[in-house]
């Protein structure tokens, strides 16, 4: 099983696709399939049939996954959008940094 380098409730950016430029947090990982879906990004509606103890039916929108190469970290610190990288600390515990370009 690979990982990913965005974890849930991340803020990320979409950088491809009809929803270029919008932020959003990350609701759910499909591992498996390198996808994500991202809070109010790619609204998708579907049709639920009625059915006994389904609160809601009709037409029902709802977020659809999208490619994980579609969407970038946003940096907590600065609010801009980069790679991410890992740092080991002093203590020897790793932390995900966003990669700025700049030497440390």
């Amino acid at each position: 099983m690979s990982q990913t380098r965005i974890k849930r409730d991340d803020e990320v950016l979409v950088i491809s696709g009809k929803d270029k430029g919008k932020r959003g947090a990350v609701i759910r990982i499909l591992v498996e399939q390198n996808r994500v879906v991202v809070e109010g990004v790619n609204m998708v509606t579907r049709h639920v049939k009625a059915q006994p103890g389904v609160a809601q039916t009709g037409m029902v929108q709802g977020e659809g996954s999208i490619a994980l190469s579609n969407v970038m970290l946003i940096d907590p610190e600065t609010g801009a959008a980069g790679r991410t990288g890992q740092r080991v600390l002093e203590d020897g515990t790793k932390v995900r940094v966003v990669k700025s370009g700049k030497r440390s």
